[in-house]
């Protein structure tokens, strides 16, 4: 799993599972592009990696239009991309009768669109290296109904689907694509807004359904960088359940 001499983006690189997996990286000896909405979070993960020429390039991904415009801009700074991980999400918890054209938008924008053409921007001349991986964060929520979860979990499923076109399309340029599909990790945003609004009680329920407990973002993160690497150079199309067991209860 070395990945010296590589360089991988990671959006959602400023929390959670994109952190820890820009983290993972720069322990491999890989260089990466740390990517998010938030500048001043975004320096502070940069402090957390080990030593290197890391590069925080800012982007909001709900402008899905400028995607490409950005990338080649990173592309400009740093060289052709050995590996793209969109890590970047948005979950809106909304029952059917309040559901708003607006969440839908926002959260199929972040977690769908912005893959596509992120992985449209990563295919052209120039943007990858000869062998190149991209990962996509997708979620259990893709494999199970959640009450009031409508727009995320089409989101995460939909984006496993795009996972398995993406990946016959781009083997002629020697682009693998995968994705994983975490269950709970604690120590994540999403995580967070549960604890603010479940009672200790239902979050204990909640972490019995998970036959080996709760995850952690690291969890992810090595099953992202098993993707990313020469570990995977057999493996495109693939969602990676990394749940601790979850589906299979």
């Amino acid at each position: 799993m070395d990945l010296s001499g590589r360089t991988v983006l990671v959006t959602g690189a400023s929390s959670g599972i994109g952190r820890a997996t820009a983290i993972l990286i720069s322990h491999l000896l890989g260089r990466v592009v740390l990517s998010a909405r938030d500048p001043d979070r975004l320096s502070a993960a940069r402090a957390a990696l080990m030593p290197g020429e890391h590069v925080i390039m800012p982007y909001d991904l709900q402008q899905v239009d400028g995607i490409s415009g950005w990338l080649r801009k990173v592309i400009n700074q740093v060289g052709p991309l050995d590996g793209l991980v969109h890590s970047a999400g948005v979950q809106t918890t909304r029952p059917l009768g309040i559901l708003s054209q607006r969440d839908y938008e926002r959260t199929m924008g972040v977690n769908l669109a912005s893959a596509l053409w992120l992985a449209k921007a990563f295919r052209q001349k120039g943007a990858h290296k000869s062998e190149a991986s991209i990962v996509f964060v997708a979620s259990i929520a893709g494999l199970v109904g959640q009450s009031g979860n409508h727009v995320y979990c089409a989101s995460k499923g939909a984006l496993m689907a795009l996972t398995r076109s993406l990946a016959i399309e781009l083997a002629n340029d020697h682009i693998r694509v995968n994705a994983v599909a975490p269950g709970l990790i604690t120590g994540t945003e999403i995580s967070a807004r549960l604890e603010r609004f479940l009672t200790p009680e239902q979050l204990s329920a909640t972490a019995a359904l998970y036959p080996l407990g709760l995850g952690l973002p690291e969890d992810v993160a090595q099953a992202i960088v098993f993707l990313l690497g020469d570990t995977a150079r057999w493996i495109t199309g693939s969602t990676l359940t990394v749940d601790g067991g979850y589906t299979a209860a």
